[in-house]
């Protein structure tokens, strides 16, 4: 990403990187309690880092790829979607694990039942609010540094939210038994991430 976006883009990988981390250790004694702890402890594996940076990579590979007029013209539709993609992972890891930590009451997206924390699929005020916080930032860091401009910050946000909710319904109807071992938590991070 440094190459396509400088160390622009560099600073969006790194801030979900850190944010990412330091917001999956809220609340850890609750998640242990309740079973929805991160697995691993949180630590990321390759699977992960592809689920999660897949559609930046693509966006950074393709920025780096165009040549003369057609870089200049679409340089910044790239920028957006690696934007887009890195706010909309930060927004559902946030989303996640502040709803699995202080979700006082979860649904699950597709029906509106209510649903334990942690349950795949279940969304609650306090984990959207919290995503869409997360959003924000890293569409307004983008903004500050110069990536997007302010339409560009409204699309990425407005992007990442959708997505969430796109993953959501993913987690809700596509993780089931029947969908497992073809559609893992990477998979589905990696089809939220190219949505956004």
């Amino acid at each position: 990403c440094f190459a396509a976006f400088g160390w622009q883009g560099y600073l969006i990988v790194c801030l979900y990187f850190v944010a990412g981390t330091l917001v999956t250790k809220i609340g850890r004694k609750t998640k242990e309690t309740e079973g929805t702890f991160e697995r691993n402890e949180g630590k990321r594996t390759p699977g992960s880092v592809w689920g999660s940076g897949l559609a930046a990579i693509i966006c950074a590979i393709v920025t780096l790829a165009l040549k003369g007029d057609l870089a200049t013209r679409l340089r910044p539709l790239f920028a957006a979607g690696f934007v887009a993609s890195m706010a909309s992972k930060l927004s559902d890891t946030t989303a996640s694990e502040i709803g699995k930590a202080y979700g006082r009451t979860t649904y699950l997206i597709t029906t509106m039942e209510r649903v334990p924390r942690g349950t795949a699929g279940a969304v609650s005020l306090e984990g959207t609010g919290a995503g869409v916080l997360a959003s924000i930032l890293c569409s307004g860091c983008a903004l500050a540094l110069g990536l997007v401009g302010v339409k560009g910050f409204a699309i990425c946000t407005a992007a990442s939210f959708l997505a969430n909710q796109a993953e959501s319904f993913l987690g809700a109807t596509a993780l089931t038994k029947k969908w497992q071992g073809f559609l893992t938590n990477d998979v589905v991070n990696m089809i939220q991430i190219s949505v956004a």
